[in-house]
């Protein structure tokens, strides 16, 4: 028999789609590239599957965000933006999804991770363990802005969490 055509491309485990899907509940993926977090909650239909909500880190541009688009603060901002956008579309009641993070290779305190907590911190239900998630230090920016000799980088960050929150309030 021959495999399904993304099966043999490396780009969906079948076996794990159909697990998630089961569930019933809409999926959180989160995929990163070199240079880039995207968040998306999709749902599932027959005729194929409907993002319903995509956040991109190149969103943060509009919230004066001037540093690396797929750094561990950035993946939580862009989560943060999801996670509000998320709760805009879905009831209080039904604020659920469960996590798609594919074929990669996700790191317990990456960056995948650090998404899910900004998704997480919005408001959003996620299944998942405390200990896979980054301390909330590092997605503030604190050890980024040590490491690299960053001034501002916290103030930037707690800053665009404010305004993402006004705006998706307001």
């Amino acid at each position: 028999m021959v495999k399904y055509r993304r099966r043999r491309e490396q780009k969906t485990n079948f076996k794990k789609r159909l697990s998630l899907l089961k569930s019933g509940l809409p999926r959180l993926v989160i995929r990163r590239s070199n240079r880039h977090v995207q968040v998306q909650l999709i749902s599932y239909h027959e005729d194929g599957d409907r993002v319903m909500v995509a956040a991109h880190s190149s969103e943060l541009l509009k919230y004066g965000w001037k540093y690396s688009m797929s750094n561990i603060p950035a993946a939580y901002l862009t989560g943060w933006l999801a996670g509000h956008k998320i709760k805009k579309i879905l009831s209080e009641k039904n604020n659920e999804a469960v996590l798609d993070l594919g074929l990669q290779v996700a790191h317990p305190k990456g960056v995948l991770y650090s998404a899910l907590k900004g998704v997480i911190d919005a408001g959003v239900k996620v299944p998942h363990s405390d200990e896979i998630l980054p301390p909330q230090e590092w997605v503030e920016g604190y050890l980024l802005a040590n490491w690299k000799k960053i001034d501002g980088l916290q103030e930037d960050v707690k800053n665009i969490k404010l305004q993402i929150q006004k705006r998706m309030e307001g």
